[in-house]
Order: C-alpha cells, then sequence, then structure tokens
C-alpha cells in the first residue's frame, strides 16, 4: 500500500475535530491543530499527526487535561515559570512564547519556563515564533521519555532534551536550528517503525553496545548521545544541562522522575520546557544585524565544496522547502500510520482523514 497524501487543512481539520472529541475548547482544539499540522509542513513527522493517537489515548485515560488553567506562578520583569495545568504542552508554550516575546520588548530579553506541561511537538515551532518581532528565538524542554544513560551507564535517566535556535534574517530566510542531543530524535525512532523500515546503525545499541537497528525492538535499548560511541560524552553532557534548564530550573521534572508517555497514559508527566526571545533592538540596528546575517548564510552557501557535494545547507532550509513542497503538493501519511489514524477516527464518530 502506497502512502496517501492530504492538503493541509484537510490535516488542520481532521485533528481539530479529534481534539474536539476528546473535550478541548474549539480554540484550544484549532490552537493545538495548527501546530500539529505546522510540524508535518516542515518535515518533522514525528511530532506532527503521527502523535494523535497517543494524545487522543492519554487523554481519554485522564493523562491530559483538557481545560486547563494556565497561570503564572514565578515572575520578575524578564522572567516567569508558568504552571501548564497538566494541559497540552501545544498551548502551554505557546503562551510561554508570548510572554517571553511581551518580556524582551521591555527588558531586552525574556525568559519563560514551564512546569506541569506536557510534550508540545518540535522545539522549532517555538523558537520561531519570536522572529515575526525581529526577536531571536532559543528553546529547550526535557524529553518524555528517558532513552539516554549518563556516558558509560546503563540506567536511563536522560531523554533526547532538544535545543532549538531561530535567527532573524533579511532577504535570506532566517537561520533555525532544531536537534535533539542525541544522535537521532526518538520520534524518528517512532516513524521508521511506522514505516516499516530499519535504523541506520549509528541510532541506537543494545544493553551489550552492540548496534541496535529495529525500531520495533527500541525499548530493549538505548539511543546514542551527539557524538556517538567516539565523542558522546559531549552530547551526554548537553543533554544534562539542557534538562537542568528547561526541567530543574522551572520546578518540573528531570532524570529518574520523568514519565515515559510511550508506556504510560493517565499518570501526570510535569513536562518542562523553557523559551527564551532576544530582542535584536537591544543590541542595535535590527536591520543592519539581518543584512550580516544574510551575507553569511550566502557565503557559507557559496563556499567552496567537497567533491561529490551538490550543495552546502544553511540550518533551517532544508525544513523551509519541504514546507514550501507539502504546501503545494499535499503531506505524506504512511500506510501504517493512516490505519492507527482510521481506528482513532472510528472511535471518535468523525470522518476519517482520508474520506
Amino acid at each position: 500500500m502506497s502512502e496517501t497524501t492530504v492538503n493541509s487543512a484537510r490535516l488542520k481539520d481532521f485533528i481539530r475535530q479529534a481534539f474536539i472529541a476528546v473535550g478541548l475548547p474549539d480554540a484550544d482544539a484549532a490552537t493545538v491543530a495548527g501546530l500539529m499540522t505546522a510540524a508535518d509542513l516542515q518535515g518533522s513527522e514525528g511530532h506532527g499527526v503521527s502523535r494523535l493517537p497517543q494524545y487522543v489515548r492519554r487523554i481519554r485515560a485522564g493523562g491530559v487535561n483538557v481545560r486547563p488553567n494556565i497561570r503564572v506562578v514565578h515572575e520578575h520583569a524578564a522572567t516567569a515559570v508558568l504552571n501548564g495545568d497538566n494541559g497540552m504542552g501545544h498551548l502551554v508554550m505557546k503562551r510561554a512564547a508570548e510572554m517571553a516575546v511581551e518580556k524582551a520588548r521591555v527588558t531586552g530579553i525574556g525568559w519563560v519556563n514551564s512546569q506541569l506541561s506536557n510534550h508540545a511537538g518540535p522545539a522549532s515551532l517555538y523558537a520561531t515564533m519570536p522572529l515575526a518581532h525581529d526577536m531571536i528565538g532559543l528553546y529547550f524542554a526535557v524529553g518524555n521519555a528517558n532513552h539516554l544513560p549518563p556516558w558509560g551507564g546503563l540506567d536511563m535517566l536522560l531523554s533526547t532534551n532538544p535545543i532549538a535556535a531561530a535567527i532573524p534574517a533579511g532577504e535570506e530566510n532566517p537561520v533555525v536550528l532544531d536537534m535533539a542531543t542525541t544522535v537521532a530524535a526518538y520520534g524518528k525512532v517512532k516513524t521508521k517503525a511506522l514505516r516499516g523500515e530499519a535504523m541506520p546503525e549509528g541510532w541506537m545499541i543494545d544493553r551489550e553496545g552492540k548496534p541496535l537497528t529495529d525500531p520495533k525492538r527500541a525499548d530493549e535499548g538505548m539511543l546514542l548521545p551527539l557524538g556517538g560511541m567516539e565523542a558522546g560524552y559531549k552530547g551526554y553532557g548537553l543533554a544534562m544541562i539542557i534538562g537542568l534548564l528547561a526541567g530543574t530550573l522551572g520546578g518540573a521534572a528531570m532524570g529518574r522522575d520523568v514519565i515515559d508517555f510511550n508506556h504510560d497514559d493517565d499518570s501526570v508527566t510535569n513536562t518542562g520546557q523553557a523559551i527564551a526571545a532576544i530582542n535584536l533592538a537591544a543590541f542595535g540596528d535590527v536591520a543592519t544585524f539581518k543584512r550580516s546575517v544574510d551575507a553569511l548564510a550566502r557565503d557559507f552557501r557559496n563556499s567552496q565544496r567537497m567533491p561529490g557535494v551538490d550543495r552546502i545547507w544553511v540550518p533551517g532550509e532544508r525544513s523551509h522547502e519541504t514546507r514550501l513542497k507539502r504546501t503545494t503538493h499535499g503531506i505524506p501519511i504512511a500506510p501504517a500510520l493512516l490505519r492507527g489514524l482510521d481506528q482513532v477516527a472510528d472511535d471518535l464518530g468523525i470522518t476519517r482523514l482520508a474520506n
């Protein structure tokens, strides 16, 4: 069975209907659906509609609050901590990004942490929100399941703990980096499993240190940190620092306290994230900065290439091209994922995605 392609408007409406059916208010359902669709449009398949069955399952099991009272629990001029009241992470982090931007207008930088949040999709969704305000965005998060031990260990005490940064440009596209602190994000492992594909060697190892390439056996192994087998201590260290900034600093889960939401549908995850907005105007002329970013991007792209290299990419360009392509030609849905989405639709009494 080949992949099914759906346009973004249809996908967004399908997701929205599903969330309304499980109790989210209409406006919240539309917000989450829009952000999940944006993830699929930019090629972040592991964080888009593929998560819908899991989100619905957790909501129905009582693991997520569909009508949260998202509120500030600590605040200073440039910082805040948001209590997400166990609501959908997308709602919590959209609010956090908006707060960070407003603070940065006044103080030059705004930093907002979350506690009692949930999985919120790809980091770049939120790092890019300050771009519209001529601000740099930084995002950090504690992942929702531990798949990484301390370097040299076996106990799973760390997650993929992603980091994202978005830098405004002028005529060029923004420079956007979105990466896990592991060689591959766990969402990519899930996508491989849905597509029936093997993982490349170097993504995961088993508990004896041997390569693990079957994504359906992922629970038997561990992700490798950035740097792989040779320099993974760097990725391990980065994962720990990001976890401290995104989790511990805001009173959210980190280390042994992290709940594996892949296998636990009803526990409160207390997910932690952090977002910072940095106002370009606080550092000088905005237009001058953007011209400098443009010049650097062009210099990198047009620099001398190694033999066999067709193009040098600037961070964010691949996602931009994917977004343009999928906006025009639609979003591909793997057969196994479509079957899962059909089951969700039938259970909730809504029209199937591909009908």
